[in-house]
């Protein structure tokens, strides 16, 4: 059975799993739908068409599920679905989407959002995704599986950040980021790869140099074109599924430009 704290607001219309915790003074509104093993701590705020995946963590004065702060927004109904296991820290704010992109925001299973941590309005973010403390991500964000957002960084809607990325802290991101990359600043650049993310990860030593090797021919070749060098990479690369992963990531449909690498600046 579920336990409710005699202090906390659960809407009669609320689908808890048998086993939900809802902590003092916490709210839980009539569209939420918590699934097994969700801890929902002291004064959190959960409402919305907002779903809890298993055993995901809130902890207190988080608002999860809270209206999109879009001006555009007229109270059209949205959802926000939290992936398994992710844990949601202090002060943390999450909103639903909007009928300007597909009505959804999403977190992928096992992420972790760190203190005051905001995902904004269609915001699509993929597994094992960490957000450090006051990370920001603006509205239409994509971020990749496995990516690092630093502290106190903020990226810029529409942007996308690619699979296994790591945004340092206080960076200001403007432009999508490849797929391991590395990127920082106050109006961030590329720094290379994320060499320490690749190996915690288990990559392939031959394929992370095959990568290194695709990443200086792409941005620091100087032969021909940027397509025509994205055009090589994938000739002689094509077998490596990290440099898969970076050619399709360019290769995609996009509204922002491409995060580039100051003149001279090596992976």
């Amino acid at each position: 059975m579920s336990e409710i704290h005699a202090t906390a607001i659960v809407d009669p219309s609320a689908e808890l799993a048998d086993d939900v915790s809802v902590g003092p003074y916490s709210t839980v509104g009539p569209n939420v739908v918590l699934e097994a093993g969700v801890v929902i701590h002291s004064h959190v705020v959960v409402e919305g068409h907002t779903r809890l995946g298993a055993g995901v963590q809130v902890y207190p004065f988080a608002a999860v599920g809270t209206p999109p702060q879009d001006l555009k927004y007229k109270g059209e109904t949205s959802w926000l679905e939290v992936g398994a296991g992710t844990v949601i820290r202090e002060h943390c704010t999450l909103n639903p989407g909007t009928k300007g992109d597909q009505l959804v925001t999403s977190v992928g299973r096992n992420c972790v959002l760190m203190i005051g941590a905001h995902v904004a309005h269609d915001c699509r973010i993929g597994e094992g995704v960490i957000m450090a403390n006051q990370a920001t991500l603006a509205g239409h964000v994509q971020v990749g599986a496995n990516a690092f957002v630093g502290g106190l960084s903020a990226v810029h809607q529409f942007c996308r950040i690619g699979a296994g990325a790591m945004i340092g802290g206080m960076s200001g991101v403007e432009n999508d980021v490849i797929p391991y990359g590395l990127v920082t600043g106050n109006r961030a650049r590329l720094n290379g790869l994320n060499l320490v993310g690749l190996k915690r990860r288990g990559v392939a030593k031959s394929d992370v140099q095959k990568l290194r090797a695709a990443y200086e021919d792409l941005f620091h070749g100087g032969e021909g074109t940027f397509r025509t060098r994205l055009d090589r990479l994938a000739q002689k690369y094509g077998d490596v599924h990290v440099v898969d992963d970076l050619i399709d990531f360019i290769q995609a449909d996009s509204s922002r430009s491409l995060c580039q690498p100051q003149a001279g600046n090596a992976g």
